[in-house]
């Protein structure tokens, strides 16, 4: 275990390297940093400043366009009794033709909602519009009237473009004939205002994107000459590392193309078969179906029990894989579980015992006994020929042991080269890297395997005032 440490801790070299490359880092990310949070806080300063100036010149004209049209009828207006049908005609008109721009127009409505005046969209006149609510759910002429019984003012809603029917976000200025109990008013669509800002705003993440590409080839450049400076000091070590490394990188991937073809395997073999099963059974049944044969709910009863048993399969497959039991309730539940399907699935009587103790089993130990029982009921099961197995579970002053045994053949010097002597090297690398021991001892009348966990890799008891565990392993 020494050893390994030893050749896991890091050399001069690297030492070196890590100590010129991570302030660099940290300095450069800084820099990043707080070049762009003052770059988007002065940019968007100025972004809504501008904003703020273009809207108010948008309002400042609308209320122009109100008073220009209110002085040109107003000796109409102001001479008119609340009654004067005729001169609310007069006015009407002349607020119908008083259009400007591609967009522009003046509406009126009156207090109850209903739409006087609506030369662009003239399918509004007469109509009354009080429920009238935008896209954002705004109730927009119900804000018109009561801006209007407040005098005047603004509000931005959103309202159909007359030239292309689409929506796009409005400014509009309305005021009030009370007299006549009107909201009279005129918007500007304000999308030109909206694209100029957030090209705006685009532009400004584009400088400070390029700001960052800047900070981090430098950074990268910095980063590759210390590196360069580190590998001319370290190109030994270096070197013998490689070399250790790929041999790990090897023995991971054919431990990964190893289990790869198992659950492979266990899918062709198991869940194929049967999902294949369960389509001639509906085919069948879409068959007898389309015949009226009374048969056909037979057929997909049979093709129902198929698609029960390819769930059991997957459950188990992802069990084997890993099992969420062993992180919620622990070990020995884990493989008691795992004895439990290994009877049902192959019918060799299974044992299991285990002793509660108050420790508790690190996370690493967990997995490697888990894994230690799972390689091992897998020989049992193809090559021991046995008929009952048992499996005990318990800790002690030294440490925690899992021991397995069997009735079969035994293990003889032929299959140590074979799956079997893969598997028992896997359980010796998993005790290895725990600083445990493992003892194989095998005979014509069984074989039994016994795996020990030091104390260093158990927990200590949990204090009396403290929640108990799930479990004891």
């Amino acid at each position: 275990m020494q050893g390994i440490l030893h050749r896991m801790r890091p050399s001069y070299g690297q030492k070196l390297f890590l100590l010129a490359a991570v302030p660099l880092i940290l300095a450069a990310a800084a820099i990043a940093f707080l070049v762009a949070y003052q770059s988007r806080a002065l940019a968007e300063r100025e972004i809504h400043q501008l904003e703020t100036q273009l809207i108010e010149a948008k309002k400042r004209e609308l209320r122009n366009y109100v008073t220009q049209a209110r002085n040109g009828f107003y000796f109409v207006y102001g001479s008119a009794a609340p009654d004067d049908e005729a001169a609310k005609q007069q006015v009407m008109q002349i607020l119908a033709a008083m259009i400007y721009g591609e967009e522009g127009f003046f509406f009126v409505y009156d207090y109850a909602g209903n739409n006087l005046v609506s030369p662009r969209q003239t399918e509004l006149i007469n109509g009354n519009w009080w429920e009238l609510r935008d896209a954002e759910g705004k109730p927009v002429v119900q804000e018109f009237i009561r801006t209007a019984r407040g005098g005047a003012g603004y509000v931005e809603h959103l309202w159909p473009k007359p030239s292309t029917g689409e929506e796009g976000r409005m400014i509009t200025y309305v005021t009030s004939f009370p007299s006549w109990r009107w909201a009279v008013g005129t918007g500007v669509f304000i999308d030109d205002i909206l694209e100029s800002i957030a090209a705006t705003r685009a532009e400004v993440a584009m400088r400070v994107q390029r700001t960052f590409l800047y900070i981090g080839a430098i950074t990268l450049a910095a980063l590759l000459s210390v590196f360069a400076s580190g590998l001319v000091i370290n190109i030994r070590e270096r070197r013998l590392a490689d070399a250790k490394l790929k041999e790990l990188t090897q023995r991971v991937f054919d431990a990964q193309e190893e289990e790869r073809g198992r659950v492979a395997r266990e899918l062709h073999d198991g869940i194929s078969q049967i999902l294949v099963g369960v389509k001639y059974a509906l085919d069948i049944a879409r068959r007898r179906m389309a015949q009226g044969d009374a048969r056909a709910p037979d057929m997909l009863d049979k093709g129902s029990e198929h698609l029960s048993t390819a769930i059991q399969e997957v459950r188990r497959i992802s069990r084997d894989l890993r099992p969420g039991v062993l992180d919620d309730l622990g070990l020995g539940p884990a493989i008691k579980g795992l004895a439990d399907d290994f009877h049902h699935r192959t019918g060799i009587a299974t044992h299991f015992d285990t002793v509660v103790f108050r420790n508790r089993l690190d996370q690493d130990a967990k997995i490697a006994l888990y894994r230690i029982a799972q390689e091992a009921l897998t020989n049992i099961e193809r090559h021991s020929g046995a008929t009952e197995v048992s499996i005990d579970l318990r800790g002690h002053r030294a440490g925690a042991t899992l021991r397995i045994s069997d009735n079969g053949t035994g293990i003889d010097e032929a299959g140590r080269g074979t799956r079997k002597g893969i598997g028992l090297r896997n359980m010796q690398e998993r005790m290895d890297q725990l600083n445990g021991t493992l003892r194989v001892l095998s005979s014509r009348s069984g074989t039994v395997i016994e795996a020990q966990v030091p104390l260093t890799h158990l927990l200590p008891p949990q204090d009396q005032g403290s929640p108990k565990p799930k479990a004891s392993a």
